[in-house]
């Protein structure tokens, strides 16, 4: 099992690059990010080719936190501040030597947001085919997000289909689909080969993925999936001792 550390949680109390270094030195495959852009994509991929240690993703960008944006994709009315943003983590990941790309779909309901989603999206796709880059969406819970246009794995299917491009796939949750919907093993062997990324989390605290309502070492022995595992939680301890305890688990 293949494991990286999500840096948007694990580490906090460090600047970016120092949290590549401490993923990299307690052992993590891989690190993903929310929204590293502050840094520059050149000290970034530095950073990881310093670790030895490989990026995977990273976010588009919110939008306008005050207003209570959640991404853009899906949200009427921004299509040209969606797809810069698009197109700016799409550059941003390129040069930072990162594998994907996760389009975030914002707070919207509707026909109308659903139809932006695919157009947006098909954008996303045209510009990540370039670099070798994978579009990820991911089903949030409306506990965490209220709002959030994209809450399943049916309209996450769905909505792939619509846009019909090989690049996109599904990042699956394992936190936030069994606030959702549950029933993971089903749904994840179902998904096959759209889910192009896991994370996990315990559920409902969100710390670390070894208590709660899921067993998470059970449910991924189930299923065949061969890529990284993303670690997005909470921490309430040294995240080096829990992947040492995670894998000697196995």
């Amino acid at each position: 099992m293949r494991v990286s550390a999500n840096l948007g949680f694990l580490y906090a109390d460090q600047p970016v690059t120092g949290r590549i270094a401490s993923a990299a030195r307690d052992g993590f495959d891989a690190v993903e990010f929310h929204w590293p852009y502050d840094v520059p994509p050149e000290q970034l991929r530095a950073a990881l080719t310093a670790g030895g240690i490989q990026g995977v993703s990273i976010n588009t960008r919110r939008g306008n936190l005050d207003a209570g944006d959640f991404g853009l994709a899906a949200v009427p009315g921004r299509e040209d501040e969606a797809r810069a943003g698009i197109a700016e983590a799409v550059d941003y990941a390129a040069r930072a030597g990162l594998s994907a790309v996760h389009v975030m779909a914002g707070r919207a309901e509707g026909e109308a947001a659903g139809r932006i989603f695919v157009e947006n999206l098909r954008f996303a796709c045209e510009q990540a085919e370039r670099h070798g880059i994978t579009m990820l969406i991911e089903p949030l819970n409306l506990r965490d997000v209220p709002g959030y246009f994209l809450t399943g794995t049916d309209h996450a299917r769905r909505i792939v289909a619509a846009v019909g491009h090989p690049t996109l796939r599904i990042m699956y949750d394992v936190y936030h689909m069994q606030i959702m919907q549950g029933d993971h093993v089903r749904t994840l062997q179902g998904l096959g080969d759209l889910v192009g990324h896991i994370q996990i989390a315990s559920v409902p605290d969100r710390t670390e993925p070894d208590r709660g309502e899921v067993d998470i070492r059970w449910l991924l022995d189930q299923i065949a999936y061969s890529g990284l595992v993303g670690a997005e939680y909470h921490p309430t301890r040294a995240p080096g001792d829990w992947l040492r305890d995670f894998r000697s688990s196995s």
